[in-house]
Order: C-alpha cells, then sequence, then structure tokens
C-alpha cells in the first residue's frame, strides 16, 4: 500500500499539441486535474517534465495552472530518469514509492518506470491518467510496465489509498475531487 509520507507523485510530458491527440483526452486531462489536486492536498512532492518543451510547447493549462510554484524540468531523452536533474529531483525527496502519470504511455511513461524499477523505486502507475495516441499502445504500454513489476492503480484508488481515513479536513477535499 502506498503512503502520503514516502510517495512523490511524478508528470511525465503532458504537452502542447502531442497532448491534444491522445487517446479519451478529455478524461485524461480531468483526471491528471484531478491527482494534481489530490496530491497537493495530501502534500505529496511533485516532479514534472516535459520533453523538449522548445518543440513540443508547455505543459497544457488544466495541469501547468496548479503547479506554479513548481519549475518543469526539460529533458530531451525519453526515460526521465536519463535527466540528472530528474534524478536529483527525485532524490531529494527522500521518498521511495512513485505514482506515475503522463503520455506517451508506450514511450516517455514506459521507459521511466522501468528505469524507476530498475533503481528500486517502488512504482505505481495510474492507468487512466496515463495515454497515447493509440488504446492499443497503452495497453501494451501497461500491461509491459505491470510484468517489469508496476502496480497499476487509477485516480480514485490511488488518492483514497494515500488519504487512508475516512475522517478529516484531507479527506473531505479529497472527496470534493473525486465527486
Amino acid at each position: 500500500m502506498l503512503n502520503a509520507n514516502d510517495t512523490t507523485l511524478v508528470i511525465v510530458d503532458v504537452q502542447g499539441k502531442l497532448a491534444q491527440l491522445m487517446d479519451e483526452r478529455d478524461s485524461l486531462f480531468r483526471n491528471l486535474e484531478t491527482l494534481v489536486k489530490g496530491a497537493k492536498v495530501l502534500e505529496l512532492p511533485i516532479v514534472w517534465v516535459e520533453q523538449l518543451p522548445d518543440k513540443l510547447g508547455p505543459t497544457i493549462p488544466q495541469i501547468a495552472d496548479h503547479l506554479q510554484q513548481h519549475a518543469p524540468i526539460a529533458k530531451n531523452s525519453f526515460s526521465c530518469y536519463k535527466s540528472p536533474e530528474f534524478v536529483s529531483a527525485l532524490a531529494a525527496t527522500g521518498r521511495k514509492s512513485v505514482i506515475v502519470v503522463g503520455i506517451e504511455a508506450h514511450i516517455c511513461v514506459y521507459q521511466t518506470v522501468r528505469e524507476l524499477l530498475d533503481a528500486g523505486y517502488h512504482v505505481e502507475v495510474v492507468a487512466d491518467a496515463v495515454s497515447s495516441r493509440q488504446a492499443n499502445n497503452r495497453q501494451i504500454a501497461l500491461n509491459k510496465m505491470q510484468q517489469a513489476g508496476a502496480g497499476l492503480t487509477c485516480t480514485e484508488m490511488v488518492l483514497f489509498e494515500l488519504q487512508a481515513i475516512a475522517e478529516g479536513e484531507q479527506f473531505k477535499e479529497i472527496l470534493s475531487l473525486i465527486k
């Protein structure tokens, strides 16, 4: 089980025109926004990455608008873990569990997850908060990530798992995000 005191949210490459081409993009964007808001309620560290932002553009406003106190890490590798800035930012959280969301599931998300697993992190992929341009590419990526040792979860499940108890102000805020 994930614990909010040992978990980081990693957001991978939800940018520009590419984001608009994702399968089930409206649901994807809604779930990503819910997760970012939920991570903030739960006080999780957030590591936010952009692939070649000068070419692919900035992160979509549905996410970026909630991350004004964070700065994205630019990368050119498919895997976030090949970026020294990413590795340092993740290590600085001091946490060993990582929730991964973003695009594209079969490229940057997949390669990031594999390298996080190889580095000894416990990784959970939020299946309804990752996507690819084609649904079958997303499904193949989810299968391969799970076979490699990543857990699969969904937006509502992971937020309530991290919340753990059905009481208090955080619970009320999480509940309002889900409804």
